[in-house]
């Protein structure tokens, strides 16, 4: 399997690895890595899915994709040692919450939150491929709340890596904060910016773009503009669809959505032969993927804080990626838009693909008022606590509907103990976190605070990486 750039000139050479998409991250062109062509598994192998227990399923989903980096036992071994810390035995399980209506919990890993579910294997993969290469990494991400406590997790006191985590400062729960910010790791490095999650996303663009620095320091990526990242996300829609019943029978899927690698992991899914009925995505008031979806014009507004803070973003990295698969992936095309946007904060990608988009995905915008409410009806109709992300989802999902004898999944993103004063609020009752999190409230905390300047934050990262000393 090899990879191109959605930026990529059409007819340009496919020749990046899955390692050297892994550890660059971001292409030098500015795009995001996609793969040359889609694999498609076969309805004999989906229905088979079935019969596996999650690493093993995972392993099959993406093996196409990880091409000779790993041999297969190698890899499901990788993947079982990923997982193998999981609170629960099905790893990503299904609760049915009404008629045709599940959830998908996704925060049965060690820092309660869907991603990590990719970044433990991507912790991993990164050990691996470093190892045998030899070679030093300098991973710089931006989080909204939850990928930076998952990453930092995944990265700690390894040897090949150190990782800069930059969030906005503020802006995220202080659960969020302190799983970020008491991690006692020399390799480990936080910044909360002066900021909004897009002033942080886009200054990790710039750190890329900056190409002196970005070889310098050999940066790499764990955000979700790294491709690993999306393909292994895919693997839970994989796995709830064929307990209910693929391919045998279609299944539809609601997603709370900020940066849209969660909605776009399930298109790599229905592209690699899922039968997913319908993508549903759920925002918050931060709702520009939304108004897109009902009006076809796509504006930048303001980023407004809500009750599910991982999802105040207004520009969706990986909107891109969809619209290179919808646009006939013209790269030369694709760069053109991408840049206007970036100039002007709009952005006119024409009526054809907007309809193709709507064939895809519906949307639903969800308030705070909404978040409670739906948190309080969940609570008292199925005795199920959700957190305010959740919550965003199961309201899409009840608002859109579907067709009878069609299971509707909503994606439950994180445990409910992230946010303690929301789903108190909503319930009632105060959601306590999990034994090994108990003293999280009283770890001491590093926390360092930068403005939203470019130079500040480069250099705060010159002065601490290691890579200077090994290469």
């Amino acid at each position: 399997m090899n990879y191109l750039s959605t930026r990529q000139a059409p007819g340009a050479n496919a020749n990046r690895s899955f390692e050297d998409v892994l550890l660059a991250g971001l292409a030098p062109d500015g795009g995001l890595f996609v793969p040359s062509s889609w694999p498609v598994l076969a309805t004999a192998e989906i229905r088979r899915l079935a019969r596996l227990d999650y690493p093993a399923l995972a392993a099959a989903v993406l093996a196409p994709f990880i091409g000779e980096t790993l041999a297969p036992p190698a890899l499901e071994d990788l993947l079982r040692d990923a997982y193998a810390g999981f609170d629960h035995c099905a790893v990503a399980p299904l609760k049915q919450i009404g008629r045709d209506e599940w959830l998908l919990e996704l925060f049965h890993g060690p820092t309660l939150a869907f991603k990590d579910y990719a970044l433990q294997v991507l912790g991993r993969l990164f050990d691996a491929v470093l190892g045998r290469r030899g070679e030093h990494v300098t991973i710089v991400g931006a989080t909204s709340g939850d990928t930076g406590s998952a990453a930092i997790e995944a990265c700690r006191d390894r040897a090949n890596l150190d990782i800069f985590i930059l969030y906005p400062h503020g802006r995220v729960s202080e659960v969020q904060r302190r799983q970020m910010t008491s991690v006692a790791s020399g390799n480990v490095h936080t910044l909360a910016v002066e900021g909004n999650f897009d002033d942080c996303q886009d200054q990790v663009k710039a750190l890329f773009g900056d190409a002196a620095f970005r070889d310098a320091y050999r940066l790499s990526a764990v955000n979700s503009i790294n491709w690993a990242r999306i393909v292994i996300q895919s693997v839970y829609y994989f796995a709830a669809a064929t307990a209910l019943g693929a391919p045998d029978r279609a299944v539809s899927f609601a997603v709370p959505t900020g940066n849209f690698g969660n909605v776009y992991a399930g298109y790599v899914a229905r592209r690699m032969g899922l039968p997913i009925e319908r993508l549903v995505i759920g925002t918050n008031r931060n709702d520009i993927l939304y108004r897109f979806i009902q009006t076809g014009e796509m504006r930048v507004g303001a980023v407004e804080p809500s009750l599910s803070p991982s999802m105040d973003i207004q520009v969706s990295s990986n909107f891109e990626r969809l619209l290179f698969e919808v646009t006939g992936r013209d790269g030369a095309w694709l760069a053109r838009v991408m840049a206007e946007f970036r100039r002007t904060g709009a952005l006119d990608c024409g009526a054809d693909a907007v309809e193709n988009i709507r064939g895809l995905i519906a949307a639903h915008r969800v308030d705070d008022a909404a978040t409670l409410a739906t948190i309080t009806r969940i609570f008292r109709e199925t005795g199920e606590v959700l957190d305010p992300h959740s919550a965003v989802a199961v309201a899409a999902m009840r608002a859109i509907g579907g067709e009878p004898g069609i299971p509707r999944v909503a994606l439950a993103c994180a445990h409910p103990a992230k946010f303690p004063e929301t789903v108190e609020r909503a319930t009632g009752r105060r959601p306590a976190l999990p034994p090994h999190l108990q003293d999280l409230m009283t770890r001491p905390e590093r926390i360092n605070i930068v403005p939203n300047d470019l130079t500040a934050i480069r250099d705060f990262i010159a002065a601490r990486a290691r890579i200077g000393a090994v290469s």
